[in-house]
């Protein structure tokens, strides 16, 4: 009996790990399939910013540019310290809620969490930081769109937040003193996670990018 059971517990194992090498192999060979393959980066226009912090990529865009103004949708007293609303860009990203709040970091992840998430889950979050413009470096790549481009892109950033009646989402302090979580449209899963979004994100402003991008990597090996 206890032989079986142990048999059982390997095939339960193995199956595991098949599914996520499986999944990883995937990721990687959908990541590598370039879309908008005529796309380049424009000589002048509106500078944004893709942030990878090793889990979560988001994207980093002017308060204000092109004829889009984000502050009737992220306000100050949304803050916990309202006077970070001051600076001149803004860090979004899109997730499943208990993974995005409850993992801030590598070390914050818990199997639970990504279990849950991958299964899929409707109860999803726009992240909202307010930041000076950054510098570029590892982990933080510029791109330059083209006025169209970027409308396109705050187009589908915009649609990604639910919002009520009065043209509001609603919102609940994030990490620190200068962030926020904003009630989100969208289903996240395994097919569709925080660093796809990012990816058609950019694919619907023109930018050239990877047909799937599950992965942190796979969204920032297209940028710079």
């Amino acid at each position: 009996m206890l032989r079986r059971v142990g048999r059982s517990l390997l095939r339960v194992v193995v199956a595991l790990v098949a599914v996520q090498l499986a999944y990883g192999v995937a990721g990687l060979v959908g990541g590598a399939f370039a879309t908008n393959r005529a796309w380049q980066e424009a000589q002048a226009g509106v500078r944004i910013y893709v942030e990878d912090n090793g889990i979560h990529t988001s994207i980093v865009v002017p308060v204000v540019a092109a004829g889009t103004d984000w502050r009737d949708l992220v306000r100050p007293e949304d803050l916990r310290d309202p006077r970070f609303a001051g600076h001149s860009h803004l860090s979004i990203g899109w997730g499943d809620r208990a993974f995005y709040v409850g993992t801030p970091t590598w070390s914050d992840l818990k199997p639970a969490t990504v279990v849950h998430a991958a299964f899929g889950s409707d109860d999803t979050v726009l992240h909202v930081g307010h930041l000076p413009e950054p510098v570029a470096e590892a982990g933080v790549r510029p791109v330059v769109l083209r006025p169209e481009e970027y409308r396109r892109l705050a187009g589908f950033i915009r649609a990604s937040f639910s919002t009520g009646r009065d043209g509001r989402a609603g919102s609940v302090p994030g990490y620190g003193l200068s962030d926020a979580f904003y009630t989100a449209h969208g289903r996240y899963s395994a097919l569709r996670t925080c660093n796809s979004w990012t990816g058609e994100a950019l694919r619907h402003a023109g930018v050239r990018m990877g047909a799937w991008t599950p992965f942190s990597a796979t969204v920032m090996a297209w940028l710079g």
